[in-house]
């Protein structure tokens, strides 16, 4: 399913093959959460920003409107009108971000619903069957994202659990009915991949590593960081864990980030990426360009004729101005926020592919010293 077309030290560009289409890596996961992009993007949108991957959440798309719902209309594909590959995340992050709303056993979670407050109960067989029924591509593990911070014995205990919870989604999956219940074409089921986790304890994270691989499972990603530890203890972890991953599986990095925290991941061998951060910022005015980030709000902008990025050929670009993407935000007009958002992705994933082409022509390094001052502008 993954093949490698070229390598610069670490860093690989390849393939990744899903029943929706081939995803050419290292790639940039734009977040879907609950089937749409915040800031008013569509699914016409992430053809336009260069999407090929939307990722999308078991645990809100569970609550909210029902993952039995979406494949009562054809599953998740069909209702978000987008025939491209969706990678769905487990439900794991919400027992981190939602731990004053959630209670944890070997059995599985119990959330307090963060809309209603109603119990529900989500075991990794759950998780698992909710990922099945929503139709995905790629189903994450359900585990622990641990905080950071936590006593070395805790994130010793909730490694082991994870990996448990681990070998029974693999058995859960293998067992997952992925029909659509209405009679429409059955789903091909996703492919699985494991998640790991340790904290900043290298020795967890390398025996956990060593644990998971002998699963033999699709892809790996690296879990529980950009949760609040320096960006170089994040790249140490990186390093540590890289060695112990098998070398002909994708490497998923979740969470993260910036685009230098990107670059630097996929020097360290990493191919998948997500974050919410190119959104959020866009929709608070922070937008990327080729020589650093600006903020739009800013008085400087008011008058200001210049695209956000002259070298930037998006469909904002090519027809807006700051001074009027200033305006719009200044007058609360939510097309602000569409147009911040739209320009925010096309940035990211532009980068991505200019990642890949770095690696398939060798100059990597050159694109890599190019952004080390990017985050400082």
């Amino acid at each position: 399913m993954f093949s490698i077309a070229a390598k610069q030290g670490c860093a690989r560009a390849g393939q990744f093959l899903t029943n929706h289409g081939a995803i050419h890596t290292p790639v940039f996961m734009n977040v879907a959460t609950q089937a749409a992009i915040k800031g008013g993007l569509s699914s016409i949108d992430l053809e336009s920003v260069r999407c090929q991957v939307a990722l999308a959440n078991t645990y809100h798309l569970h609550i909210r409107p029902g993952d039995k719902l979406i494949a009562d209309v054809g599953g998740l594909h069909r209702f978000m009108s987008w025939d491209h590959p969706i990678l769905t995340d487990s439900g794991g992050f919400q027992i981190f971000s939602l731990a004053g709303l959630r209670k944890i056993s070997e059995e599985g979670v119990t959330f307090m619903s963060h809309v209603d407050g109603r119990k529900i109960f989500m075991s990794p067989e759950d998780s698992i069957q909710i990922q099945a029924n929503l139709g995905t591509d790629i189903a994450m593990a359900f585990d622990e994202c641990i905080e950071i911070p936590s006593p070395r014995d805790y994130v010793e205990k909730s490694c082991d659990r994870t990996y448990r919870w681990l070998v029974r989604c693999k058995d859960a999956l293998e067992k997952a009915d992925c029909a659509n219940p209405d009679g429409h074409p059955s789903t091909a089921c996703p492919v699985l991949f494991g998640i790991n986790q340790g904290a900043l304890y290298p020795s967890i994270r390398i025996a956990h590593m060593k644990k998971i691989a002998e699963l033999d499972l699709p892809g790996y990603a690296i879990g529980g960081l950009s949760v609040g530890e320096t960006a170089q203890q994040m790249y140490e972890m990186i390093e540590t864990v890289e060695q112990h991953m098998p070398q002909d599986r994708p490497r998923y990095l979740m969470g993260v980030g910036t685009p230098q925290n990107i670059i630097e991941a996929v020097a360290r061998g990493i191919d998948f990426f997500d974050c919410v951060l190119p959104a959020r910022n866009g929709r608070h005015g922070r937008l990327y360009t080729w020589s650093g980030s600006i903020n739009i709000n800013n008085e400087k902008h008011k008058d200001d004729d210049h695209p956000i990025d002259e070298t930037c050929d998006c469909a904002v670009c090519r027809t807006f101005s700051r001074a009027y993407i200033r305006h719009l935000f200044k007058a609360g007009e939510i097309l602000g926020l569409r147009l911040a958002v739209h320009h925010n992705l096309y940035f990211y994933n532009t980068l991505m592919m200019r990642i890949r082409d770095s690696i398939m022509k060798g100059e990597f390094e050159t694109l890599r010293k190019e952004f080390k001052e990017f985050e400082k502008s």
